[in-house]
Formats: structure tokens, C-alpha cells, sequence
């Protein structure tokens, strides 16, 4: 494996730590079009595009619940670290300093 592959790779791994909902999204997809297809020889007398309208709404829904979960959790932990307040001193000295 080069340095090239390895450095996709840690990144890749840092983006799922950073935001574990995507791949929990994408996975959730897969899972129910997957029982929905695997479902759909026992479908009865419903028509296929019903069962496949159901479907793409069932594994959509998961998916925007995924990112609403995502947003709501980078909501609360921003709105929960307090902001460094900037006084015309601090701001005054930052500048002297630089």
C-alpha cells in the first residue's frame, strides 16, 4: 500500500469519526432496498410500482433521519461551547502582539 492510499485511507477514517451518521445513512440504504428487493417476490396483489415507491421512500426517509440526527448533534455541540469574547482590549493587543 503507497503513502498515497494510506493518506485517503486516514482521511477517510477521520471524516467517519468526524460525522459517523453518513456512512450510518448509506448503510441503512443499502439494508432496505436490499429487504425490500429480497421482500418483493412475496409481494402479493400489490403492483410493482407501488412496492417500489415504498421502498425509495422507506430507505429516503432513513437517510434525511440520518442527516437530521447529524445536524442536530453538530447543533448541540457548537451551541453548547462557550464563544471567546472579543473586547476592543483583546482586540487591540492581538494586534500589538502580531
Amino acid at each position: 500500500m503507497s503513502s498515497y492510499e494510506e493518506g485517503n485511507d486516514s482521511k477517510l477514517m477521520r471524516k467517519v469519526k468526524e460525522n459517523p451518521f453518513v456512512p450510518l445513512g448509506l448503510a441503512g440504504f443499502v439494508g432496505i432496498v436490499g429487504h425490500q428487493l429480497y421482500k418483493m417476490k412475496n409481494r402479493g396483489d400489490t403492483k410493482m410500482s407501488v412496492h417500489l415507491i415504498h421502498m425509495r421512500v422507506a430507505a429516503q426517509g432513513f437517510v434525511v433521519g440520518a442527516m437530521t440526527e447529524s445536524c442536530i448533534q453538530c447543533t448541540t455541540s457548537t451551541l453548547g461551547t462557550p464563544k471567546k469574547s472579543r473586547t476592543l482590549e483583546n482586540t487591540i493587543e492581538q494586534r500589538l502582539l502580531q
